[in-house]
């Protein structure tokens, strides 16, 4: 059997809870599930290819021109797509990262270089980015909130970083999929700088927010319009199915989903935060909706004996099996991870 990649695979293991993926504890908002069992009729269709309500939904949400953003299965597609549509001959990612960056390069011939981040600094993006770019390099990969760690990118930082990409010509993916977690998203998002820049992909999905991760949902905003026809032209048509459509407009609406989402998160991430410290364990400062932490490598078969699944994080370059990330959900079941975490490290 292929080793794990990534979390939530449950499948062939009995879970209880699964604190191994970064979805929203609120589950997917009542809003979508009437409006998917409302219009089950539909799904005989071929979807909408460009997926134009979704588009326009997406856009008044975002507040950004409609022709900037493009849909996928899922943010991991558009992952593949834009590294397909832009083959090139150097990139660079973050280590650790979200393994999907490196794959779908690799997969499109790329040269993949790593700018290692340090656990002496927090494993922080650092000015050592920014001086390793040069006009060789063709795409930088970032993440912010970094994923597994969960910390953001000082925005001094980040403006080095994009002041070189614009001298070098370099093209800036930011994955912002944690972004809506955060405390002052705005603030931080790259977004801001869309206008009069092309050479900047902005990737997000539904599938953290609001806990749509079988739907498979994504989206991509970017100036640059030829770029995303060639995304489109990249892949299969009908990428994004008629479920994953609807689901996405209803979940737009949810104003008041996102504020009781913003507000749990907040409470139990400093509740997790300090529950952890409090069992002895080194744990990283958390800017979303995940916790980093280091423990004993034997913590991950411990707690699955137990029937809750984390995330160790042996498999990401830079890190080993001492490293682990964790979902923040519901109050109780946080109580549970705390209580069971001190169980184990008594044994």
């Amino acid at each position: 059997m292929d080793q794990y990649r990534h979390g939530g695979e449950i499948y062939d293991k009995k879970i209880y809870l699964d604190f191994s993926v970064n979805t929203n504890p609120l589950g997917l908002p009542e809003g979508v599930k009437k409006a998917l069992v409302s219009r089950t009729d539909n799904f005989a269709l071929y979807p909408d290819n460009r997926c134009g309500g979704l588009v326009n939904a997406i856009g008044e949400y975002e507040k950004v021109d409609r022709d900037f953003i493009i849909c996928g299965n899922g943010a991991s597609d558009l992952i593949f797509r834009l590294c397909y549509a832009l083959k090139p001959k150097r990139a660079m990612v973050t280590a650790p990262a979200f393994s999907e960056y490196e794959k779908a390069l690799r997969e499109a011939g790329s040269k993949v270089e790593y700018c290692y981040l340090e656990e002496g600094e927090e494993f922080c993006v650092t000015g050592r980015l920014a001086c390793r770019l040069d006009k060789q390099l063709e795409v930088l990969f970032l993440c912010n909130p970094g994923n597994p760690v969960g910390n953001l990118i000082p925005d001094g930082e980040l403006e080095k970083i994009m002041e070189q990409c614009i001298r070098y010509d370099i093209f800036l993916v930011m994955d912002e999929c944690f972004m809506d977690f955060t405390e002052n998203a705005e603030a931080h998002s790259l977004k801001k700088f869309l206008t009069g820049n092309d050479r900047i992909f902005l990737l997000k999905a539904f599938t953290k927010q609001y806990a749509m991760a079988g739907l498979r949902l994504g989206y991509g905003i970017c100036g640059n319009r030829r770029l995303l026809e060639r995304m489109r032209d990249t892949g299969p048509s009908w990428n994004v199915s008629v479920p994953a459509q609807i689901a996405g407009i209803e979940a737009l609406k949810e104003d008041t989903y996102r504020l009781k989402t913003r507000e749990l998160i907040r409470q139990e991430r400093e509740y997790l935060y300090h529950g952890l410290k409090g069992l002895g364990l080194k744990v990283f400062k958390p800017a979303a909706n995940y916790i980093f932490f280091k423990s004993r490598d034997t913590l991950y078969d411990a707690l699955l004996a137990r029937g809750i699944l984390i995330r160790q994080c042996g498999n990401y370059p830079q890190l080993n099996k001492e490293f682990y990330r964790i979902a923040v959900k519901k109050h109780e079941e946080n109580k549970i991870l705390l209580k069971e975490i001190a169980e184990c490290l008594k044994e």
